[in-house]
């Protein structure tokens, strides 16, 4: 990488239930989830620009630059700011696209709290995040940096203490639309809303499991092979599923006994972003 450029760390995210409560006029489902940030994930190096051009300097592979979210927040960033500096970005893909992992609202949650800093605009994180759900429902917790309680289409978020946790994730090699799963019309959307302390004694799943599984056996392949050794759910859309367990040694266990042909990792449950400011609460 050339001289100049910072590099910031984009997290992953799991969906621990995810709940479809109904859907507005707009055609944005109501939710509720819990999101938990994990130790995997994609980086962002940024290097500023003395004049306003916001450029991404690397292909990233199913992400035209028109599309691309990091670029897109750059530029919201730099409009309602009126910053005349801009940015060269490499996006360094690790996270699945397609995936369920947030790969691609994180890397533009990034990008906003690391042009931020660098164009020395300060805007509060309260800010920031109204500036990331016009980029998408799920940057906001991103930009939040807690994990979260969510309801909403994603945007309202209370901070959830979790109990520390290690995860085995499977990635079956496809990718989900995400608009696919939520227009689909045998999508329950009638479920009933639970609380924080319900969740918390277990209960929760993911309403958009079936649908996804429906279209894409291999998610439903992954679940069934995974279940034979913990509880599992396939997080956001789809397309990855994951268990959790107490150690790391437990997770690497079963994650050791992989068949050939599936992919997967093991990551530490974290407890908040790692870009969330050590000074605040």
């Amino acid at each position: 990488m050339s001289a100049g450029f910072e590099r910031f760390p984009a997290p992953a995210k799991l969906n621990l239930f995810l709940h479809v409560l109904g859907r507005r006029a707009d055609g944005y489902h109501l939710l509720q989830t819990v999101f938990r940030f994990i130790d995997r994930s994609d980086e962002i190096a940024i290097r500023v620009r003395e004049d306003a051009r916001v450029l991404r300097l690397n292909d990233v592979p199913g992400v035209p630059a028109d599309d691309d979210l990091c670029l897109r927040a750059a530029r919201l960033l730099q409009q309602v700011s009126g910053c005349r500096l801009g940015a060269e970005l490499e996006v360094i893909k690790r996270l699945p696209i397609g995936g369920g992992l947030g790969g691609g609202s994180s890397d533009a949650a990034t990008v906003l709290i690391a042009l931020n800093r660098l164009w020395r605009i300060a805007l509060s994180r309260e800010a920031l995040a109204r500036l990331a759900l016009q980029l998408g429902a799920d940057v906001p917790v991103f930009v939040f940096g807690r994990n979260a309680f969510a309801e909403g289409v994603g945007e309202r978020l209370q901070a959830l203490d979790l109990q520390p946790a290690w995860y085995l994730v499977l990635e079956p090699q496809v990718a989900v639309s995400t608009a696919e799963i939520f227009s689909a019309g045998e999508l329950t959307r009638n479920s009933e809303a639970i609380t924080i302390a319900a969740f918390l004694r277990g209960h929760g799943r993911n309403d958009l499991e079936p649908v996804a599984c429906k279209r894409h056996p291999e998610i439903a392949h992954h679940l069934a092979w995974l279940r034979q050794y913990a509880k599992a759910a396939m997080t956001g859309s789809g397309a990855c599923v994951f268990s959790e367990f107490e150690t790391e040694s437990e997770a690497r266990r079963v994650l050791g006994q992989l068949p050939a042909g599936m992919r997967g990792f093991v990551a530490r449950g974290l407890e908040r972003h790692p870009l969330y400011p050590e000074d605040a609460g």
